[in-house]
C-alpha cells in the first residue's frame, strides 16, 4: 500500500489541514468580526486567532481614520442667505461589531447623516458667523454628527468646511460694506490726527505766549529755512509789539 494511502497518515493529514483552516490572521489596522452559525460570536485581532471551520466565518473591518467628502450642499443661513458648502469628515470605527451589524453601509450612512447635520447646523447661524467663525461652526457640526454616528460604532474626529460660496449679489454687498468700513476708519484716523495736531499747536501757542522771546527765535528760524531754499520770496518783518498793540486795541474796542 502506498505511503499516502495508509489510513493513519490520511487522518494525520486531515487533522493538519483542519488545524490550518482554524488559523486566521488580520493586520494591525483590522478587526475580525466572527459569526457562529450566523450569530455574532466575538471580535478578534489584530494578529493570530482561531476559528471553527465550516461553523464560523468572519468579516474584516478597517479601524483606521478615513475621510468622507460631503458633496456641495445648498442651504439657507439663519438670516435667510443661500450658501453652498462643501465639507470633509474625518471618522474612525471604534466598535467594529456595531459598524457591521447596526447599519448596512456605514460609509453611506455617515455621508447622509453629514448632509442633514450640515443643513441643520448652518440654519442655526448667520452668514457672518459661518464666514468669520468657521472653526466653531465646524465643531458644532462634528458634535451633532458624532451623536448620530455613535450607535453605529463610528467616532467623528473632525469636520472641516472646505469651500463656502455665496451669491454674487451678496458678494457685491459685502464688498461695498467693507469699502464703507475702510472709508469710515480712514476718516476717523484723519480726524484724530487733526485733533492731535490742533492740541499740539495750542500747546505751542501757549508756550510762545508765555515767553515773548521765543516768538522772535521762531521768526529767525523761519528766515533761516526760507533762505536755505534759495527762492525769491520777500519777507517783511513786523515787530511783535505791533501784534500786542493790535490785540490791546481790539479788546478796548470790544469793551466800549
Amino acid at each position: 500500500m502506498p505511503f499516502f494511502a495508509r489510513p493513519e497518515y490520511l487522518i494525520v493529514v486531515a487533522i493538519i489541514v483542519l488545524f490550518l483552516m482554524t488559523v486566521r490572521v488580520c493586520n494591525q489596522y483590522q478587526r475580525a468580526v466572527v459569526f457562529f452559525l450566523g450569530r455574532y460570536s466575538r471580535t478578534s485581532g489584530p494578529g493570530l486567532y482561531f476559528m471553527l471551520p465550516f461553523l464560523e466565518w468572519r468579516t474584516l473591518v478597517d479601524v483606521r481614520t478615513t475621510t468622507t467628502a460631503v458633496e456641495q450642499q445648498e442651504t439657507i443661513t439663519k438670516d435667510n442667505v443661500p450658501v453652498k458648502i462643501n465639507a470633509v469628515i474625518w471618522r474612525r470605527v471604534t466598535a467594529p461589531k456595531d459598524s457591521l451589524i447596526e447599519v448596512a453601509n456605514v460609509e453611506d450612512a455617515v455621508t447622509q447623516a453629514a448632509v442633514t447635520a450640515l443643513r441643520a447646523t448652518i440654519g442655526q447661524h448667520t452668514l457672518d458667523d459661518v464666514l468669520k467663525d468657521q472653526d466653531s461652526v465646524a465643531a458644532q457640526l462634528a458634535k451633532r454628527l458624532d451623536a448620530i454616528t455613535e450607535p453605529w460604532g463610528v467616532k467623528v474626529e473632525q469636520v472641516q468646511m472646505k469651500n463656502i460660496e455665496i451669491p454674487p449679489s451678496m458678494q457685491r454687498a459685502m464688498a461695498q460694506e467693507a469699502e464703507a468700513l475702510r472709508e469710515k476708519r480712514s476718516r476717523l484716523i484723519k480726524a484724530e490726527a487733526e485733533r492731535e495736531a490742533a492740541q499740539l499747536l495750542k500747546e505751542a501757542a501757549d508756550i510762545i505766549a508765555s515767553s515773548p522771546g521765543s516768538l522772535e527765535l521762531r521768526r529767525m528760524q523761519m528766515l533761516t529755512e526760507v533762505g536755505a531754499e534759495q527762492n525769491t520770496m520777500t519777507i517783511v518783518m513786523m515787530p511783535s509789539e505791533f501784534v500786542t498793540l493790535a490785540g490791546a486795541l481790539a479788546r478796548n474796542a470790544l469793551a466800549k
